[in-house]
This record gives structure tokens, C-alpha cells and sequence, in this order.
């Protein structure tokens, strides 16, 4: 059991060796800082610039999390605190069906309808003509794809607090509403900020669906109507072809060693924020 134990704590550091030795030949050769804040991607003349995917990951990403984020929250109050227990029980199988769809399903619902929506109704009133792969395509089908994700942890964590937290409140004369906002929101304060997190995580390593919408443009996305280059794009679009060309195929892995680190570091102050947040309880 302990072995077993030592694999799963050790499995986290040997796939981040993994990828530092498979990125170390662009590495010898480059230095870090030019890596991860030049803008120019032109691998057949040796420059290998990948802030721009960078950003674009983390715009689709965050965007993703700002529209999928209250979504859940308030579905996860209503279910667990106003709805009646039959609506429960029919929404979790319905949750768990979404959770189990093939994100490339996603991804062709997106191709179908969400970029044809934004690109006729969402765009034009903005005063912008474009033709719908965009950033905000890709945020929401993201967003879509984590709703089950998130909302399945925060059902759990509502119903994880006593009961007796509502009555005593109640039984001060406050109103339910009232007792949502100042006792169940701050007690499951913690669990709110997992359940955002690990949906952070999940949706900044989607590829499949996100590639398929997002417009894969190496571009430097100024906004939410353009087209963007995510890391996890980058690597599915190009890694079969460049296997034979070894700086190609090196600067991959070093996309997902970035990748690696980014969920890593969004972990870590998400496990932060928990504790910070348990203490102040």
C-alpha cells in the first residue's frame, strides 16, 4: 500500500521530468525568458515564441470560467437549497450525462451552432464582422463542457453542510435568502474555491473541442471576437507531423511542460486559497 502510495506522490514529478528532458534540446539552445515572451512562431527558422499561446490559453480559459462560474454556483443553490428533492434526482443523472459526452461532440455542436450565433447575432451587435471561430466560441463550448464538472462538486458541498447551520439562522429571524448569503456561502467558502479551481484546471488542458472552434490563428487575440492559439491546440494540431523534426518536436513538449505548470501553479493557489479561506472560518 505505501509503495503504491510513493507511485501516485512520485507520478506528478516523473511526467514533469519526462517533459524537461524531452523539451531539453530547445532548451540548450534558447533561452527561457526568449521562449516564453517572444511573440514569433516560425519553427522552420528556429524561433520558437510561445506567448503568444500562453495568452490565448489563458483567455479562453478565464473567459470560460467567468461564464461557466456563476452558472454553477447559483444552480448548485437553487438545486440544493430551493428546488424540490425530485429535481435533484432528475438533474444529477442529466449532469452526469453531460460530464460523460466526448468533448468532440462539443466541439462539433460549437462548429454548428455557437459560431454560427456569434458570428450573426453576438458580433454584429457589437459592430464586428467576423466569422465566428473566435475566442469567445471557444470560451463557450469550454464553458459548456465544465458546467457538469463544477456543478457536480458544488452540489456535493452544499449538501455537506448540517442542517443545523440553516435552523439556528432561521431561528434568528432571518430570511432564506438571507441565510444563503451569510452562512451557506461562507461555510462553503473553501469548497466553492475547489470546485473553481480544479474547473480551471480541467478546462485549461481541453483540446479537442476548443481546437475546433477557437480559430487557431498564432496571434496575439486583443479581444474576445478574435481568433486564438491555445497551448493544448498547438501541440494536438502539430505533434504527428513534427515527430521527425527533433527542435518541432522538442518545442511541443516544452508546450506541455508550460501546460503542466500553469495547472500546476492555478493548483497550488487554488490549495492556498482553500486553507486561507478554512482558517477564516
Amino acid at each position: 500500500m505505501l509503495f503504491w502510495l510513493v507511485v501516485i506522490i512520485l507520478l506528478p514529478v516523473l511526467i514533469a521530468a519526462g517533459l524537461y528532458v524531452k523539451s531539453s534540446l530547445l532548451l540548450e539552445s534558447n533561452s527561457i525568458f526568449d521562449l516564453l515572451l517572444s511573440r514569433e512562431w516560425k519553427p522552420m527558422s528556429g524561433k520558437f515564441g510561445f506567448y503568444t499561446f500562453i495568452i490565448s490559453s489563458l483567455w479562453v480559459t478565464m473567459l470560460a470560467l467567468i461564464i461557466a462560474g456563476p452558472i454553477c454556483l447559483f444552480s448548485a443553490i437553487h438545486l440544493t437549497q430551493y428546488a424540490k428533492s425530485r429535481v435533484l434526482k432528475i438533474m444529477r443523472p442529466v449532469v452526469d450525462i453531460l460530464a460523460g459526452i466526448p468533448s468532440v461532440i462539443y466541439g462539433v455542436w460549437g462548429v454548428i451552432v455557437i459560431v454560427p450565433f456569434i458570428s450573426g447575432k453576438v458580433a454584429p451587435l457589437f459592430g464586428k464582422q467576423i466569422s465566428g471561430y473566435s475566442i469567445l466560441s471557444g470560451s463557450v463550448v469550454l464553458a459548456v463542457m465544465i458546467i457538469p464538472f463544477i456543478l457536480n462538486i458544488l452540489i456535493e458541498v452544499f449538501k455537506s453542510i448540517p442542517i443545523e447551520l440553516q435552523e439556528a439562522s432561521l431561528s434568528l429571524g432571518a430570511s432564506k435568502w438571507e441565510t444563503v448569503k451569510h452562512v451557506l456561502l461562507r461555510k462553503a467558502l473553501p469548497g466553492i474555491v475547489s470546485a473553481m479551481g480544479l474547473g480551471l484546471s480541467r478546462a485549461f488542458g481541453e483540446t479537442i473541442a476548443v481546437l475546433m472552434v477557437v480559430g487557431n490563428v498564432a496571434k496575439i487575440p486583443r479581444g474576445a471576437f478574435q481568433p486564438g492559439y491555445p497551448l493544448p491546440a498547438l501541440i494536438a494540431n502539430n505533434y504527428g507531423e513534427m515527430l521527425s523534426i527533433p527542435m518541432y518536436d522538442s518545442a511541443l513538449m516544452f508546450a506541455a511542460l508550460i501546460l503542466f505548470i500553469i495547472v500546476l501553479i492555478f493548483n497550488s493557489l487554488s490549495r492556498l486559497l482553500i486553507i486561507r479561506f478554512g482558517k477564516l472560518i
